[in-house]
């Protein structure tokens, strides 16, 4: 049983990791990516733990250093812009000693460059695929048809691939109970290398502006809506974003008005993807299409890194055998995916807090932490649960495949 010809669709950060592994084992891998070009936007993303690793053995990870977004503060600030409490920036990311923050167009801009002995098709998606003898017969939706041995879906949340092969995603979504909006605003609105937040009752607004950046990213997190526009309805988003934040204070307003010309406004729920399995047949899926843990975790990135890696390493040493591939790759994958997954909850809690009496006892702690005795078991507090699932995976060893 062969697969050599493997077509990924996304073409985000697990399509373009999944497809240097396979590369490196000798596949043929095919990305094929909806937009018309490698999306640029996105918000700043963490790489911790095995997912390092990954990016060391990828031989990118000096790259990716020199990405880094520098941030250096957190501020949080009440509704006239008053500063209430500042936290340094690596423990309000939950980062320590090796973890690298990077923005995730870089770091998608560095995959696709590592990759340009791939074959990439742009603005074209799979409208059906079709079982056959020995693969799998892909229409696409601008009209050609090509049969690949595998499929594999890395197209995220709102999974394509994860539709047509395995129903819909009502069935694999788990909400969250919030919504998150970002977008690009003006520099104006942020401060350099300084994270500005401000906690309101059951809401909460981030402005930053990374090392060197030209401009700045917002954060808006709020209770999900009853209903609400279709994923893709842009401008039924911007709506309800407006809606759900009319009357919050500091640059609120100005954010809001700026959001109606931001060239990359991204609103969706927090949600995670729950499957009982992870491929049918010669289809699979990896990162967020297949286990995507919520921006709450803060570890979807690193999910997507370490599942492409170990996807395509137990592919390799599948000896032609998808059915043993695939299973060895959810065997290895599921713990360190349900360890990341459960963090999402716990992060939740803090990053929007209900009510007025909760937003004044965590700047009252914030205050207090620099002059407390147990100020550092505090802090493992914080970064340990991070810490034990981003590591809690022994990783296959790439160079035995490779020789």
């Amino acid at each position: 049983m062969g697969m050599t010809n493997i077509l990924i669709s996304g073409a985000s950060v697990a399509g373009p990791a999944l497809a240097w592994w396979l590369r490196r084992y000798g596949f043929r891998p095919t990305v094929v990516e909806r937009a018309p070009a490698l999306r640029a936007g996105g918000y700043k993303v963490d790489i911790r733990g095995a997912a390092l690793d990954v990016v060391d053995r990828m031989g990118l990870l000096e790259q990716v250093r020199r990405h880094d977004t520098g941030m250096r503060l957190a501020r949080f600030v009440d509704a006239e812009g008053a500063q209430l409490a500042t936290m340094d920036a690596q423990l309000f990311g939950g980062r320590e000693g090796d973890d690298a923050e990077i923005m995730r167009g870089d770091l998608a801009r560095i995959l696709a460059a590592a990759t340009d002995d791939v074959e990439y098709v742009f603005g074209d998606s799979i409208a059906a695929m079709t079982p056959i003898a020995e693969g799998v017969e892909v229409a696409f939706e601008r009209g050609s048809r090509r049969t690949f041995d595998l499929v594999i879906g890395a197209d995220g949340l709102h999974s394509n691939v994860r539709r047509l092969a395995f129903g819909p995603e009502s069935s694999h979504l788990r909400h969250l109970g919030h919504h998150i909006a970002i977008f690009t605003v003006p520099a104006e609105f942020g401060v350099p290398r300084t994270e500005l937040m401000h906690p309101a009752p059951g809401r909460t607004v981030g402005v930053y502006r990374t090392a060197g950046a030209q401009d700045a990213k917002t954060l808006f997190l709020f209770p999900s809506p009853q209903g609400g526009p279709d994923h893709r309805d842009v401008a039924g988003q911007k709506a309800l974003l407006a809606e759900a934040f009319a009357g919050v204070g500091w640059q609120v307003p100005r954010l809001l008005d700026a959001m109606w010309d931001a060239p990359d406004f991204y609103l969706d729920s927090m949600s995670q993807v729950r499957m009982d399995r992870w491929s049918a047949g010669r289809i699979g899926l990896v990162g967020d299409a297949a286990y995507g843990a919520s921006p709450a975790s803060g570890q979807g990135t690193s999910l997507s890194l370490v599942g492409a890696y170990v996807l395509a390493t137990s592919l390799a040493t599948a000896g032609g055998d998808p059915a043993a591939g695939f299973a060895d790759y959810e065997r290895r994958m599921r713990p360190f995916v349900e360890a990341n997954q459960q963090l999402a909850e716990r992060n939740l809690k803090g990053m929007v807090l209900r009510s007025a009496a909760q937003i004044r006892f965590q700047v009252l702690m914030l205050r207090l932490m620099p002059h407390l005795p147990g100020r550092e078991r505090m802090i493992r507090r914080v970064t340990e649960p991070i810490r034990k699932a981003a590591t809690a995976i022994t990783l296959p060893d790439a160079a035995a495949i490779a020789s």
